[in-house]
């Protein structure tokens, strides 16, 4: 059935919005996220302090689409405004482990007694603190925040051994303020 669909964000107070065609441009007081939206028969619009998002005949897919697309304006606004934090925890049960920070990786040494250290990226717009077992991750972008969490806990992944015998690794124990269990 195609009819006609509108979802509407408003833009909190202290953020700047901008829309270039089909570009969004974001920018707050922790950075500036940007965003190209190119699906045809959604249009997009800036009025007063709402973003408006409106297709004249959306069947499923364009419905679909648009919430999806809010759910990314939402985030974009949200992440300029108050950041993303994710909390990754260092677990070592056999080999004491060391993690260090630097440049744009992180290294980790002695992982289950490997001589070679893993190295996992810190993506750019990301930032990666070590406070003694607990690995904070913060950006403005929540999908920047998430791939360098998960390539810090992807580098310690383990492949041949029995996962309930060797449980070394780091692991990602908390998403933007909610707890993983």
């Amino acid at each position: 059935m195609k009819k006609e669909l509108t979802y509407t964000a408003d833009i909190p107070e202290d953020v700047d919005v901008s829309i270039e065609g089909k570009m969004i441009n974001v920018k707050g007081e922790k950075g500036e996220n940007k965003r190209l939206f190119h699906y045809p028969g959604i249009e997009l619009k800036k009025e007063e302090n709402k973003i408006i998002l409106h297709s004249k005949i959306a069947t499923k897919k364009e419905k679909s689409i648009m919430g999806v697309s809010l759910s990314h304006i939402k985030n974009m606004m949200s992440g300029v405004k108050e950041g993303f934090v994710y909390k990754l925890k260092i677990c070592s049960g056999h080999f004491p482990m060391t993690v260090e920070s630097k440049d744009k990786e992180i290294m980790i040494n002695n992982f289950l007694g490997e001589k070679k250290p893993r190295i996992a990226k810190i993506l750019e717009g990301a930032d990666a603190k070590i406070d003694g077992e607990i690995i904070t991750v913060e950006s403005w972008n929540k999908e920047l925040a998430g791939q360098t969490s998960a390539n810090i806990e992807k580098a310690t992944k383990i492949s041949g051994r029995d996962r309930r015998i060797f449980q070394d690794g780091i692991f990602i124990i908390e998403k933007d303020g909610r707890k993983i269990e």
